[in-house]
């Protein structure tokens, strides 16, 4: 072992010398770039090299179980020297890093490979601890077989219990579940480890980019380093790929395939089996080929999924309570609908008209030939036909798009003046302006927000907010009030930085940065307070103020008062918004609270799993509730469905999700009471 490992760290390190020098001067690069043109570039030091040191080290070792307390200690040499590094250009110290993350990866290989024969043991003497912090590097080398024991035994009783919440069902199987599961649980963890080891690109590559968008994130979180790899060419496809399973998808943290959108109409959509944030574990063909997400590239399941021969395809996907599905679809061809942009009638007293914008999309994206504005504009003629008394904007889970986009919509819907104030590195103060005089729309508006509306749909909401050219209702919104342009670093178009340019504030000198944009009227969100903001980043631009040199005329806003005390009477009685706190307490219990080390039993790790089984099932019931709004299309959209039979699914999807949210509810309430107002 010992001379298999010395040769493995010289070939390591003669494989990565090669690259030694493309890093340094990727890095050189990057940094030249933020210097000159980053918001707010800070300097090249031991605060850099500590972060970005303690940032590496987490994505290597995050469970503190890979390297021992010795391997850690040789490491922490570079932990204030990176920043050196950076400066004397000299990229040689991530030699030490890939060959010990080599060496840790194959004595994990080896150890579980070992026990793997072994018969386990589920008497509960083991436990396993639960932190929200990240336990100290502490182990010795005597203590991995023990600590990996351990965690099989944990992974294998919970992978059973995820099966069924039946606990007596799964004690009757349970010798044969758990012989399929722990042949299972060790494929994954050996298969996945020897995919690191022997991939294409290297672990010096992969560690190479990891390292290059660390140092960009101590910048702000929402300046990254990213290159053309396989990863994005994946994403790119499985998201727009003309036949399609109807599904948009994700990476999170762990590397997990998890769904990101059901688009309506599409085959997913039709099976009515799948959610949002399920995760894909398996994909399969009818030919028997299949690969398990937590062992295969994305390469290998791309060429599956996308293989013309492949008209079927079987997704293995678990819920979020933990239930594991098969799901057979197949795949179809996925018409582009006319725009993004959607809007409806919602009735309940009053005539109101609905739109909702997913995000802040421009010409170039490929939605519209126009931009989003521009969408929203017909559709705002669509409802004016329909004669509408109020106007409800949907912007919850927009996560933004193209600033220009945002100022054309703001200046729609106000008569004429400045927007916001736009500041670069230099602190020189650029004011946005609607030049254009008049409106599409001259009657009452609300603005619907969560705290996944971000950046560009926080400029306009503020905007809109300031003039008092409509009433805010909602949680408050994200809190990202920075600018990014994507900037290549070559001319071969292989590495690009995501780069932050300019913080906007709004026209009175304020900022939402960190701060948000704050409702005029709050609404009970479900998970709201779990959900993460721009203030959970450790390196998060700081919220202040300018002294803003725009001048601009509000709208009175005398009624308000009144209109607030309604609306706010009216949630505090609202069965379904006390529902809806009454849970949100029982989510933040769970997930603040400490939990206590658990022995490892079948019986204690089925419980541990379905523990939100309950409050699962209380969000779906939520989810499901019907309001007494009368839901319908706008005369134009009905004469153009009786057509498409297509759209005509895609818009009943869109229809049902209207009928069951209570926040347009209390939004038409709302401009009920602005029409009544003084009566």
């Amino acid at each position: 072992m010992r001379k298999f490992s010395f040769l493995l760290f010289l070939s390591t390190f003669s494989l990565f010398a090669q690259n030694s020098s493309k890093t340094c001067e990727l890095l050189s690069k990057i940094n030249t770039l933020i210097q000159r043109e980053h918001y707010h570039p800070k300097p090249v030091d031991d605060s850099l090299s500590v972060y970005v040191f303690d940032s590496f080290m987490d994505g290597l070792d995050d469970n503190r179980n890979l390297f021992t307390k010795t391997e850690y200690e040789k490491l922490s040499k570079h932990r204030l020297n990176i920043d050196n590094y950076i400066i004397q250009n000299d990229c040689s110290f991530m030699n030490d890093f890939v060959s010990m993350y080599q060496f840790a990866l194959e004595r994990k290989k080896n150890i579980l490979e070992k026990i793997r024969p072994e018969v386990l043991d589920y008497n509960g003497k083991d436990t396993v601890r639960f932190s929200k912090k990240r336990f100290p590097f502490e182990l010795e080398s005597k203590d991995f077989e023990r600590v990996w024991k351990k965690r099989m035994k944990f992974d294998i009783l919970e992978d059973i219990s995820k099966i069924s919440p039946n606990l007596d069902s799964l004690n009757q199987n349970f010798f044969k579940l758990e012989k399929i599961a722990k042949a299972k649980i060790f494929d994954n963890n050996i298969c996945k480890i020897s995919n690191i080891l022997e991939s294409k690109s290297g672990i010096g590559s992969s560690l190479q980019n990891d390292l290059l968008n660390i140092f960009c994130t101590y910048f702000d979180p929402h300046t990254n380093y990213f290159s053309q790899d396989a990863r994005s060419s994946f994403m790119s496809n499985l998201t727009t790929s003309g036949l399609s399973l109807g599904l948009n998808v994700t990476l999170n943290e762990k590397e997990e395939i998890v769904i990101d959108e059901i688009v309506p109409g599409g085959p997913a959509a039709r099976s009515k089996k799948f959610d949002k944030e399920d995760i894909i574990l398996k994909v399969a063909n009818k030919n028997g080929d299949s690969y398990l997400v937590s062992c295969s590239s994305l390469e290998k399941i791309g060429e599956l999924i996308f293989s013309e021969s492949n008209e079927e395809i079987e997704l293995t996907i678990q819920k979020k309570n933990g239930n594991i599905l098969d799901v057979i679809l197949k795949k179809q061809v996925m018409k582009a609908t006319a725009n993004a942009v959607t809007s409806f009638i919602v009735e309940k007293g009053i005539k109101t008209g609905y739109i909702n914008i997913p995000n802040f999309y421009s010409d170039f994206d490929g939605f519209s030939i126009q931009g989003c504005a521009n969408d929203v504009y017909n559709e705002v003629l669509k409802l004016n036909q329909d004669k509408i008394q109020g106007l409800v904007i949907d912007l919850r889970d927009n996560g933004g798009g193209s600033m220009e986009e945002a100022i054309k919509l703001a200046g729609l819907l106000i008569d004429y003046g400045p927007l916001s104030v736009i500041v670069n590195s230099r602190k020189k103060q650029t004011i946005l302006k609607d030049y254009n005089r008049g409106s599409a729309y001259y009657g009452p508006i609300i603005i619907l927000i969560n705290g996944n509306s971000a950046s560009a749909s926080e400029f306009f909401t503020g905007a809109m907010q300031d003039y008092n050219r409509a009433i805010v209702a909602g949680s408050t919104s994200l809190g990202k009030a920075s600018m990014q342009t994507i900037v290549t670093l070559d001319n071969n178009q292989q590495d690009f930085v995501k780069l932050s340019l300019e913080k906007f504030y709004r026209v009175t000198g304020d900022s939402n940065q960190i701060k948000g944009i704050i409702p005029d009227i709050t609404f009970p969100i479900l998970l709201d307070s779990v959900s993460p903001r721009e203030s959970s980043y450790k390196t998060a631009l700081k919220y202040d103020q300018i002294n803003s040199k725009a001048r601009f005329s509000p709208f009175r806003k005398d009624y308000y008062p009144q209109i607030i005390d309604q609306s706010s009477t009216r949630t505090k009685n609202n069965a379904l918004f006390n529902e809806i706190i009454a849970t949100n307490k029982e989510i933040n219990a769970l997930y603040s609270g400490s939990k206590a080390p658990l022995p490892i039993t079948f019986k204690n790790v089925f419980n541990d799993v379905h523990e939100i089984d309950t409050l699962w099932k209380k969000v779906k019931k939520i989810a499901a509730t019907e309001t007494p709004c009368i839901v319908s299309n706008n005369s134009y959209d009905k004469v153009k469905l009786n057509s498409d039979e297509y759209l005509q699914e895609i818009n009943n999807y869109k229809m049902k999700d209207l009928k069951t949210n209570p926040y347009i509810e209390e939004a038409v309430n709302i401009l009920n009471d602005i029409i009544n107002y003084g009566k």
